[in-house]
């Protein structure tokens, strides 16, 4: 595959070509995501819950994400890296936000993405002006949880649909290259894509939008017994591993590992 880029997500959007978009931490990861023919990773603060254990992304701070961000650039994947920005590193002050963006594009990545629409839209466009790519996030925005009082659908009532187009309108207009829409309705999404020019990137929005993402622990199997109902679980690795480990256990309590085939001896060579 070619290096994908931010003018890659609009071409496709104009051919009509589905984007699609998967999270990795680490360099293993991303170089089996990238192997898969991705078009985007993105270096979630969804860490914050599958490699540290948080309960949520609030914790996640920006020293975090740089450093995961950086082992997935390392891999030198063909699909675009997006950075995601940490709550109130960008929420602060616009000239805040410039500086943790660029520490982003310092550490291999290739855009940022930060949540909110109409009150985020000042930023997006400081952002784009100082050189640095914008994917927007609207919808189910994690950093707000508790201001939205918890993960639920959004976009229910007519009122908050319109204010959903008018969010990604607002980002469109700041100069987003594309955004996110998490747990809206379907025809929601439909409505939102059809109200911009940018891709819009669904995440439990249905299959009305341009691309889709997800957490590649969730559809690997790798995170927790259940997942959200807008997960596939295109796998079950999680107990795949800790079957594989148990029997490993088990060889090694019963004498039988190491055997011959995995032991060294003097004089005869490795």
């Amino acid at each position: 595959m070619s290096k994908a880029t931010t003018s890659t997500f609009r071409e496709k959007k104009r051919a009509g070509e589905p984007i699609v978009m998967l999270t990795a931490y680490d360099f293993f990861t991303a170089r089996l995501v990238d192997e898969a023919g991705v078009d985007g990773i993105l270096v979630g603060d969804s860490l914050g819950m599958v490699i540290q254990g948080h309960p949520s992304t609030l914790p996640v701070t920006l020293d975090d994400v740089l450093y995961h961000t950086s082992a997935v650039a390392r891999a030198g994947p063909s699909g675009l890296v997006v950075g995601d920005m940490p709550f109130l590193t960008y929420q602060v002050s616009d000239e805040e936000a410039v500086r943790n963006a660029g520490a982003f594009l310092r550490a291999g990545a290739e855009a940022v993405k930060v949540e909110g629409g109409v009150e985020r839209a000042h930023t997006v466009r400081r952002l784009v002006d100082a050189g640095i790519p914008v994917m927007g996030h609207i919808g189910l925005t994690p950093q707000s949880v508790h201001q939205l009082g918890g993960y639920k659908l959004q976009g229910k009532t007519p009122p908050e649909a319109a204010r959903l187009v008018a969010d990604a309108e607002a980002l469109a207009e700041a100069g987003a290259f594309a955004v996110v829409l998490e747990m809206l309705p379907a025809e929601v999404a439909r409505d939102v894509r059809s109200a911009v020019s940018i891709p819009t990137i669904g995440i439990g929005a249905g299959k009305g939008c341009d691309g889709q993402i997800l957490v590649t622990h969730d559809l690997l199997g790798l995170f927790g017994e259940t997942s959200p109902r807008f997960v596939r679980r295109y796998a079950e690795l999680g107990k795949e591993a800790v079957d594989a480990m148990r029997r490993y256990a088990q060889d090694v309590r019963a004498g039988s590992f190491p055997g011959e085939d995995e032991t060294y001896h003097l004089g005869k060579g490795t």
